[in-house]
């Protein structure tokens, strides 16, 4: 109610609008309040079922009665995020759709007990600090390390159940992928390569590898990870030659001497497909070249990240 002056002191007043008689804008007359509601239901949906997930998800977590290692899967993790953006359509950016996934994967690995990470992240390298974030989460614990040994103790040491480490180079001297070589069961192995999506990366670009305990897993899109010994220096070609004769595609990531002055060589090499302990190829890789090779391992492998493509965006430098 309210009332007007007028001159001489008089007034009159006027009763509000009924609200019966009061006007209505239909959805067809306001088209955003309508949109605004299905982002509402749209939301409410999507929460619903994160909620729902996660209840799966402990659920597989009481049935497997599993510790850190064991419930983080990465080649599971990947086949999930390869799916989502095959079947992906519309203008969503794919590499969005992937941090979106990968948040929600690393939240769910930590409500199935405690997991943190371990970076080489050096004051000049901090690009590997975000590859870790990027990869397991912006709230799992992530702790940086000055040495690649600092990171390669705390995974085997159990303090960290995910270390992250620069892709091999051949100039190194004290290469840390050596620490991964042996039969102990207890080693870490490589499980993953990062970026496996997009990132928001500091720096120069890079590339890492991660170890771990997880247990291996083809996915059918993989690269495995071999160390070959030898007692004396084998030329690339030669190498080359060898694994390919016996079915493998391989790469010579890096050659290694001791510094001792001993002939003794370690190879890394990576091989396309999946290769693990039970593989056939590598005891035959040793019965029928042992004038040069004297052991092999496998020391991991890791499901092949995300092309610029599949994604949706430039190719990568």
């Amino acid at each position: 109610m309210f009332s007007l002056l007028f001159g001489g002191g008089a007034t009159i007043t006027f009763a509000p609008i009924s609200k019966a008689f009061q006007p209505v804008m239909s959805a067809a007359q306001n088209p955003l309040s309508e949109l605004r509601r299905q982002i509402d239901e749209i939301d409410t949906a999507l929460h619903d079922l994160i909620m729902r997930r996660t209840e799966v998800v402990q659920q597989i977590a009481a049935v497997k009665g599993s510790n850190g290692a064991a419930f983080h899967l990465p080649g599971r993790e990947a086949e999930v995020v390869r799916r989502l953006v095959r079947r992906h359509h519309g203008t969503f950016p794919k590499a969005v759709l992937v941090r979106i996934w990968r948040e929600m994967i690393s939240a769910l690995i930590r409500l199935q007990g405690p997991f943190a990470v371990a970076v080489y992240a050096p004051a000049d390298r901090l690009t590997y600090w975000d590859l870790a974030r990027d990869h397991y989460g912006a709230l799992t614990p992530i702790v940086a390390h000055a040495s690649t040994g600092q990171v390669v103790s705390a995974v085997t040491e159990r303090a960290a159940h995910i270390g992250i480490l620069p892709m091999p180079e051949q100039d190194d001297s004290d290469p840390w992928w050596r620490a991964l070589v042996g039969n102990d069961p207890k080693l870490p192995r490589i499980v993953g390569r990062l970026p496996f999506g997009a990132g928001n990366l500091r720096g120069e670009p890079r590339e890492a590898l991660a170890i771990g305990l997880a247990a291996p897993q083809s996915t059918g899109h993989d690269r495995s990870l071999l160390v070959i010994e030898t007692m004396r220096e084998i030329s690339r070609s030669a190498i080359k030659t060898t694994l390919s004769g016996l079915g493998f595609d391989p790469a010579l990531l890096q050659a290694w001497r001791e510094p001792s002055g001993s002939d003794r060589r370690l190879y890394l090499i990576e091989i396309a497909g999946y290769s693990d302990a039970e593989d056939p190829r590598l005891p035959r890789l040793v019965e029928e070249h042992r004038e040069d090779v004297a052991q092999v391992w496998r020391i991991g492998g890791y499901a092949v990240p995300l092309t610029a493509e599949e994604l949706g965006l430039p190719k990568r430098a």
